[in-house]
């Protein structure tokens, strides 16, 4: 029996390769083409494995209705699926969807950020050992985001000027930030054991690393050069998926550490310091910022170190400093 066009779509799925192209051809993240092609696989699947083409409006609707009320997604997850479903209409199908106002919301819940005190920070960080200890002490001290800090490249830090150039920040947009003098000599005895590594794999033809949009053409070489490799590389080789195509069966490259390992980390780290709060990486991010305002800094100033577009976004923080609700102090102590 011949396989009709529809089955063809999930077995070769050449839409889909049309939307990993595109995807790097606006130099989206490797985790926003993952999480687009996956939601673009369960539209698909959702309705029968009809092609998207034979879709429209309504069908979007119906699906991203389905995840809030069936499937109980977050707000979030339920706009990703959506901006991924109006990603594939719009620049691979060129198809101009409505505003989808029939979409069921998931509910939005508008919760405060969680804030260690700095007893809390010293017994996780004191869980905590080596590669774990130095990448959650940069996200306390510096105030990044777990994968900033991750991706950071050797030529990055500055030792000389005691600061941090991020590149890779959210929407792409960089930022400087300080280097905490404290970390400067473990973070250049760790950075000499990179460099032994990364010795080891260009004497074993490795020794390449992903070189971000265009960069890797224009400057054919640096992909080897000492200044572009990451600060917290992986323990192994891999294969990068993005170097994978229909001729090519990719580069082997060492690519930074992985969020997840942090993550689980900072998990153990909490339990085994007996706190309750529910800390992640992302934690300490807020931590730093609100520990600042607490420390007399203006908010203008942490606005700019966090990298927020919006000193709206920063002024979360004047709501969890540790004089309780929005800074003010309670009437009772005053009797």
């Amino acid at each position: 029996m011949k396989p009709s066009n529809t089955t063809l779509l999930i077995e070769q799925p050449k839409l889909l390769d049309q939307v990993r192209g595109k995807i790097r051809l606006k130099h989206y993240s490797i985790r926003t083409e993952q999480a687009y092609v996956d939601w673009i696989k369960r539209y698909i699947l959702h309705f029968d494995k009809q092609h998207p083409k034979d879709l429209g409006a309504g069908e979007v609707e119906q699906f991203l209705t389905h995840l809030a009320v069936v499937g109980k997604v977050s707000a979030s997850t339920q706009n990703q699926a959506k901006s991924a479903l109006l990603f594939l209409y719009k620049e691979i199908l060129g198809v101009e969807l409505p505003l989808l106002d029939d979409v069921e919301q998931a509910k939005t819940t508008k919760r405060l950020p969680v804030v260690l005190t700095k007893t809390e920070v010293q017994q996780i960080l004191s869980h905590l050992a080596d590669t774990q200890h130095l990448v959650v002490s940069l996200l306390y001290g510096t105030g990044m985001r777990i994968l900033e800090a991750l991706r950071l490249r050797v030529k990055d830090v500055d030792f000389a000027r005691k600061e941090i150039l991020i590149r890779d920040g959210k929407g792409y947009k960089g930022r400087v930030t300080m280097l905490p003098l404290s970390l400067i000599k473990p973070l250049q005895e760790h950075l000499e054991r990179v460099k032994a590594l990364h010795g080891q794999d260009l004497s074993q033809g490795y020794g390449a690393v992903y070189m971000p949009f265009a960069l890797g053409k224009k400057y054919p070489y640096a992909a080897r050069d000492w200044a572009w490799q990451y600060v917290f590389p992986t323990g192994k080789l891999s294969v990068d998926p993005r170097s994978v195509d229909e001729n090519c069966a990719g580069e082997t490259r060492r690519h930074h550490i992985q969020d997840q390992a942090i993550q689980r980390a900072v998990r153990q780290a909490v339990v085994d310091a007996g706190l309750t709060k529910p800390a992640t990486p992302h934690t300490f991010r807020h931590s730093f910022a609100t520990h600042l305002l607490e420390g007399g800094y203006d908010i203008r100033t942490v606005q700019e170190l966090l990298g927020h577009s919006d000193v709206s976004t920063t002024m979360i923080y004047t709501h969890v400093l540790n004089k309780g609700g929005r800074g003010v102090s309670s009437p009772l102590d005053v009797l």
